[in-house]
């Protein structure tokens, strides 16, 4: 099998056109030639890439850059460690979690100078190391609502308490309408696992931000009392049919799509959402909420971080690190990412474009609460060990499914952790 997987691997490479990470050859003319691994989505299409990589490669001439495209954004991370596992790990690598391999050496730690020009420079630590160059911060997620479903369920405010956001359930329940619209289909789990991630947020790490430091410590664990409550309140949801059980069967475009065509009131989503609901407005207005806490306090779970990390065995380590420096830090690439993907740049002195009303929205909300931590999103020391994420993912699905409930679920995640290794 494990044969079968590194020819598979070597076979996808062939197809992407990579040449071995940081190679030479005549075709390149001597020029220092570097391997990039991306992701495609609806919003970064594989035109984004291919311009973005032209656009740093025109201000230097002696990089040449082979694509390497991953199955799918959802498979990014365990397609990197195939890759890794058999010998081809790129020169450089976006939006890749580096927990599982900066541990064994394998990639390049920033140094101050690198990074001063970041707003949080030491964000997502490895053992006090950067590895991951931290220019983007994402809420993950935020609540995207439809204005017109709402006011026809007689909803007129967004719901500030968790109360109120159970009473906005009930109340579009009762005319028909879905509350949530959820995803998770096919290679797309992640996005089964928003509410959980949001609920985790509230719940968790607003009273407990080092909470993932202290389970990797042993001194916690996902069945203990406030993270079993929250995963219950998910399960909860779905148990009271607020949760579209058919977003199992739809990918993450297809998810978008659902909510954008009007199938449900509310889309629990990352920030980047604002970008396509900007671009392609539906016939009704979106609003943004953050997820309701008991109290009403405002609190944000996000992530400063998604720029490259770069394979420090690299055989062009320079031509690597200044193409992924420059990559996040060239200002024609920063603007055309915000207007495609909503990004929020975390880069001193970055002034973004004018953008549409959404995304505008987003920003206003992530400006006016408490930001903590993203549940499973996490990439430093405070992260989930290497696999569980896609496990808890999975376990999402099944809470949608209705298969497993809160406390069934918080213990199946435990059974994961120690699967991991994790104590």
């Amino acid at each position: 099998m494990k044969q079968a997987l590194c020819l598979g691997v070597v076979a996808a490479l062939a197809i992407a056109g990579c040449a071995p990470a940081g190679s030479q050859s005549p075709a390149t003319g001597g020029k220092k030639e570097i391997s990039f691994l991306v992701f495609e989505t609806p919003n970064l299409t594989p035109q984004y890439w291919d311009d973005a990589i032209k656009r740093v490669t025109d201000e230097h001439p002696d990089i040449v850059v082979k694509k390497v495209v991953a199955p799918s954004a959802g498979e990014r991370n365990g397609y990197a460690k195939q890759l890794l596992a058999s010998g081809q790990l790129p020169d450089v690598l976006q939006a890749i979690a580096p927990a599982g391999f900066a541990e064994s050496g394998n990639l390049y730690a920033w140094s101050d100078e690198e990074l001063k020009n970041y707003e949080f420079p030491k964000s997502n630590p490895l053992g006090g190391k950067i590895y991951q160059l931290p220019y983007n911060t994402q809420p993950t997620p935020l609540v995207y609502y439809n204005k017109k479903l709402f006011a026809d369920a007689g909803i007129t405010a967004p719901p500030k308490t968790y109360t109120e956001l159970l009473d906005a359930s009930a109340k579009l329940k009762a005319k028909g309408i879905t509350p949530f619209v959820v995803g998770g289909g096919g290679k797309d789990s992640f996005a089964a696992g928003y509410i959980w991630i949001a609920l985790v947020g509230t719940d968790v790490y607003r009273t407990q931000p080092d909470f993932l430091v202290k389970r990797r410590a042993g001194q916690v664990t996902f069945s203990d009392p406030a993270f079993t409550k929250a995963t219950r309140k998910f399960a909860d949801l779905v148990a009271d049919g607020y949760v579209d059980k058919a977003g199992l069967s739809r990918d993450y475009p297809s998810t978008e799509r659902a909510f954008l065509d009007g199938k449900g009131a509310m889309y629990p989503m990352g920030s980047w959402f604002a970008a396509s609901a900007d671009a392609n407005k539906p016939p009704f207005d979106i609003g943004v909420f953050a997820w309701p806490t008991d109290d009403g306090k405002t609190v944000v779970p996000a992530y400063t971080g998604g720029g490259p990390i770069v394979n420090a065995k690299s055989k062009n380590l320079d031509a690597a690190r200044t193409f992924a420096l420059e990559f996040n830090q060239n200002a024609a690439n920063n603007d055309v990412l915000v207007k495609t993907d909503a990004a929020i740049i975390a880069i001193k002195g970055y002034q973004p474009p004018p953008m549409g009303p959404v995304y505008n929205e987003t920003l206003n909300v992530l400006k006016s609460g408490t930001v903590v931590n993203a549940f499973t999103v996490e990439t430093g020391d405070d992260a989930l060990l290497p696999g569980v994420g896609d496990k808890a993912f999975a376990i999402a699905q099944q809470i949608i499914a209705g298969t497993t409930d809160g406390a069934s679920a918080s213990r199946l995640l435990d059974e994961e952790w120690a699967k991991a290794g994790g104590r």
